[in-house]
């Protein structure tokens, strides 16, 4: 503030101004009978106070009468609130000769008329900027005042840094192309930049206080009362959309966001707010949606083309798949029905002539192309992953070291095999005999791939697979056992390796193989819950590796595999319930068991077999095909069986992949199961090794 700012009257708290005043009034009136107040009283009070406090006395001076005063008395707290130290016994003028005409024009006036006053003033000498309260000494003959005040600068600059800034943000909103608003913390609305008006077409202040709800869409005018109540409830940042009135009388949709703008302690001091066209983007997001769903439509419809295409491609490589495989089918077991068939027809012309002693070579003929009929069945169901496993608890060291003589016969002198067994290997849970099979024909395909000798290294180790790995090879993350089977020979090209483990598939020439071999080594690995993999290279050699689940529990020991069974003799009169719905094989079974003294029940289905079990007929062991007719399959049969009968022996008898009903294998104590077709020898031996036991 400069000098020739005059008094300034304080709009404060008018009773406690009031309040000072009647203080200093009191302790300065004289005391009944004409004396002075008590000196040592008022001074103890006026300087224990937190406010400025002085008595000050004209006199004449050079400028007239009365025309400057001195400080007679002050508080210790003059100096804190003025700046001034020491000022008892200064004249004004001297202290402050460029404020002095100021000063004594305001306090001479109190002490000329008696009036009481409050005022404000900078005090330039130090920039203070005081609020005063003055009052006269009675009597006037004593020429004094009594001053009391404050240093109100911060107060002061706070107010006019407050000035300043609404008067920036008022120019900054009338700059800006938005709608800006402002509102106090209750929300009430009190100020709209010129933009709002001009859009609106109302007269300036006529939006204040209720009188926004005007130019708001009456469909949109209770959501933009209760976000705006809820958002003044909360302190939260208000923001909703509603449509405002424009002056021809159309409604465009505005984003209407306001923010809270708080005080040093938290408080809300008001809102600022602003309105912002959204007419276009809302009709723009509309005109998307329109295309969004015109889209997806078409989408649908392309979809639905390119889905109907790949499934006639599927269909066709589908069918293709099962022309490349029944053509294998029939190519083979058309060769061997035709030695069958021959051979047959041969024993029937050689009984007709009488020549039985010719017989036996046309039987051998026919055993031996039934059972190379069943191999091709075996691999077949192998690759389908459908073949009746019965896994054991085995180690791959164990097994392939048991191999070595017989894989060293089939891979000739020329190859060098070698094995490299891990130490410390894992247990896995598999069908050894399956195993067996494929590892016999990975080292064939091996020494078929090295015509002028090589290399065959057969390796175990324990694989930990995490997500990565495993997803490479399609397992499921987790502890695995590995069984490669490398080479040195010719390797095979990525297209070869594509194809590999399909059915029939195979790059030897006709007559040199069925193409079973590897899909059978693939089904198998498959169905005991690992997966085959092929890594080859052109001129550099093949590597084929098993990855079978670990298992945690110990190995059973190998054993030496049995001799050929001898014909079994009679073991007496037990019983013996035989359910089968094929006629052909319930005469075959019965026959032979007949013939070893059995007593054989028949049955065709589950419900029949179930109607003997339940009677008080004595039986030894059940012999069941798993796939039955009737709604009870032979496992439920069985099941059924042993709740009257506990201990019953069963065997079950299976020509399809019912490995799932059987448990994945996993059979009860007492339960066994054969695979057809099978050689009866081993079958009647079968069957009395289990009644025996």
């Amino acid at each position: 503030m400069s000098a020739e700012i005059d008094v300034v009257p304080v709009a404060g708290d008018a009773a406690a101004g009031a309040a000072r005043l009647h203080v200093i009034r009191t302790a300065t009136e004289p005391t009944p009978g004409g004396s002075s107040p008590d000196d040592g009283v008022y001074r103890s009070l006026f300087d224990a106070i937190d406010e400025g406090f002085c008595i000050i006395e004209f006199f004449d001076g050079p400028n007239g009468p009365l025309s400057d005063y001195i400080h007679i008395q002050a508080n210790a707290a003059y100096a804190r609130h003025a700046g001034i130290p020491d000022v008892v016994g200064q004249k004004v003028r001297e202290m402050v000769p460029d404020e002095a005409d100021g000063w004594v024009e305001l306090y001479g006036s109190v002490l000329r008329t008696g009036e009481p006053i409050r005022f404000q003033r900078e005090l330039v000498k130090t920039g203070r900027y005081l609020e005063l309260a003055a009052v006269r000494i009675e009597p006037p003959e004593r020429r004094q005042v009594a001053v009391l005040f404050q240093d109100v600068t911060g107060r002061k600059r706070a107010e006019a840094a407050l000035l300043e800034s609404e008067a920036q943000f008022r120019a900054f909103a009338e700059a800006v192309p938005n709608h800006v608003w402002a509102s106090l913390p209750n929300g009430e609305l009190y100020w709209f930049n010129r933009r709002v008006y001009a859009y609106a077409g109302a007269p300036a202040g006529s939006l204040n206080g209720a009188g926004w709800a005007a130019i708001v869409h009456p469909d949109d005018l209770e959501h933009a009362r209760t976000t705006w109540q809820q958002a003044l409830e909360s302190g939260d940042i208000y923001e909703t959309e509603f449509r405002i009135r424009r002056h021809d009388g159309t409604f465009r949709w505005f984003l209407v966001r306001a923010e809270p703008v708080r005080k040093d302690d938290g408080t809300i001091a008001n809102w600022v707010g602003t309105n912002t066209d959204i007419e276009h983007q809302r009709s723009q997001a509309a005109e998307l949606a329109r295309l969004a769903a015109t889209l997806e439509q078409q989408v649908e419809e392309r979809t639905g083309e390119l889905m109907a295409a790949e499934e006639a491609l599927r269909h066709s490589q589908k069918m293709e798949a099962v022309g490349q495989l029944t053509g294998g089918l029939a190519h083979d077991f058309n060769n061997l029905l035709a030695g069958i068939g021959g051979s047959l027809s041969m024993m029937s012309t050689r009984l007709a002539q009488g020549r039985v002693a010719e017989l036996d070579r046309y039987i051998t003929a026919a055993s031996g192309a039934a059972k190379r009929a069943a191999g091709l069945t075996q691999r077949l169901l192998a690759f389908s992953r459908r073949q009746t496993l019965d896994p054991k608890p085995i180690n791959l060291n164990t097994l392939t070291s048991g191999m070595l003589d017989l894989i060293n016969r089939s891979v000739g002198p020329e190859i060098e095999v070698e094995t490299a067994g891990a130490a410390g290997l894992w247990n896995t849970c598999v069908d050894a005999g399956q195993l067996e099979n494929a590892l016999l024909n990975l080292c064939i395909n091996a020494r078929d791939a090295m015509p002028n000798g090589g290399k065959l290294t057969i390796e175990t180790s324990n694989r930990w697979m995490d997500d990565r790995a495993a997803r490479l090879r399609d397992l499921a993350p987790g502890q695995y056992v590995s069984l490669c089977v490398s080479d040195t020979g010719t390797g095979m090209a990525p297209d070869v390796v594509a194809r590999a483990f399909d059915p029939f598939f195979t790059t030897k020439p006709i007559g040199q193989g069925t193409g079973l071999g590897l899909s059978m080594v693939y089904g198998f690995a498959g169905q005991s819950g690992g997966s085959a993999r092929i890594y080859s290279e052109l001129g550099k050699g093949t590597m084929i590796c098993l990855y079978i689940p670990r298992h945690v529990g110990e190995a059973e020991e190998a054993q030496d595999l049995p001799p050929e069974p001898a014909q079994p003799q009679s073991l007496g009169s037990e019983t013996v319930l035989l359910v089968d719905d094929e006629p052909l094989i319930r005469m075959v079974a019965a026959e032979q068991l007949q013939e070893l003294g059995y007593d054989v029940l028949e049955a065709e289905d589950g419900p029949s077999a179930l109607r003997i079990l339940n009677s008080d007929r004595a039986i030894g062991l059940l012999i069941t095909d798993v796939g039955l007719p009737g709604g009870m399959n032979g496992r439920q049969l069985a099941d059924a069986s042993r709740v009257g009968r506990p201990d019953l022996k069963v065997l079950f008898i299976t020509g399809y992949a019912e490995n799932a009903v059987l448990n994945h294998g996993h059979l009860d104590q007492g339960m066994h199961v054969m695979t057809k077709p099978f050689d009866m020898d081993m079958f009647a031996k079968r069957v009395r090794d289990l009644i025996s036991a």
